[in-house]
């Protein structure tokens, strides 16, 4: 396995962002191209009009032995016309460099026609939960998965990330061989174990259903944790912001601050057990640190995990 890093939360100048990863011992980089990335070390449609720009920026990345693994275009695609332009500008720009792999999230649809606000259906009641689903999924998800998984195959693409993120219609493996099994081996899993844990999953297992299926096609190394005091009473499900993090039932934490390294090898392990052998992927979303010790203590436990010296 190689080690690698979303570099979307380096709040660092590109050059700059590119020696920090030679400095960490790390081999690929994952780009933000936009949505709900701000996609600060790549500006899209420059390099997608431009060949010299386009050349200078990537000729960069391998001048310092680093890998482009993936470009990852995240956003809402079935709700949002702008997030479907920015997913069609990434696999444009990854035919261009001969980028292979897009990580993504499955987007999520309105609840009817004429609304205008995605919904995610957590529960089966009251029963018009179930017309939803339906519209959400045979109306909406299914057709427009078959014109994405077209459109990036003519870029040639060859695998779609899905990150099983909440308020998305994928976001378990459940639900991603669902789709899946409607529109092609295109689409797998980007297995990220801080969603399953406070979604009260178990990633190991998820790791193991999904390689029956030989449905993980990338993995992000980013932790969470749930709060004692506010998780008894309250549950899992939590609307307060992220920022709020010292009253909330779960938060997203440093890789190590929510499950320590032994939990992370038998991950890897069964990873490895299920087919894959690829990028772990640095994700850092921990609000408590400063965004450098964040990183930092966070690739320390991915580095003894993955048994890199």
């Amino acid at each position: 396995m190689k080690l690698a890093i979303k570099t979307c939360t380096l709040d660092m100048p590109f050059e700059q962002m590119l020696d920090f990863c030679v400095e960490q011992r790390i081999a690929a980089l994952e780009i933000g191209t936009g949505n709900w990335s701000g996609a600060p070390h790549i500006d899209l449609d420059l390099l997608v009009r431009d060949e010299a720009a386009r050349v200078k920026w990537y000729d960069a990345i391998r001048a310092h032995g680093l890998e482009l693994c993936a470009l990852n275009c995240s956003g809402n695609p079935l709700a949002y016309e702008h997030d479907m332009d920015v997913t069609k500008k990434t696999f444009e720009l990854a035919r261009m460099l001969g980028v292979k792999k897009i990580v993504m999230m499955s987007g999520l649809p309105t609840g009817c026609k004429g609304d205008k606000t995605p919904v995610w259906i957590t529960t089966s009641w009251p029963p018009e939960t179930q017309k939803i689903l339906d519209y959400q999924w045979n109306e909406v998800a299914i057709p427009a998965w078959k014109e994405i998984v077209q459109m990036a195959a003519d870029c040639g693409v060859e695998k779609i990330a899905l990150e099983n993120h909440g308020m998305q219609l994928v976001y378990n493996p459940e639900t991603l061989l669902r789709l899946r099994e409607a529109v092609g081996p295109m689409v797998g899993m980007n297995l990220d174990p801080s969603h399953l844990f406070w979604m009260g999953g178990d990633p190991i297992e998820a790791a193991r259903v999904l390689g029956e299926h030989g449905a993980i096609y990338h993995i992000h190394g980013k932790d969470s944790r749930t709060e004692r005091r506010y998780i008894g009473p309250n549950g899992v499900l939590d609307t307060k912001p992220i920022d709020a993090f010292a009253r909330r039932s779960w938060n997203y934490v440093a890789v190590g601050a929510g499950h320590g390294a032994q939990w992370w090898k038998e991950f890897f392990s069964v990873v490895r057990m299920s087919g894959y052998d690829e990028e772990i992927s640095l994700e850092m979303e921990d609000l408590t640190l400063s965004m450098l010790d964040g990183h930092l203590a966070s690739l320390r436990v991915l580095r003894e995990a993955l048994e890199i010296g």
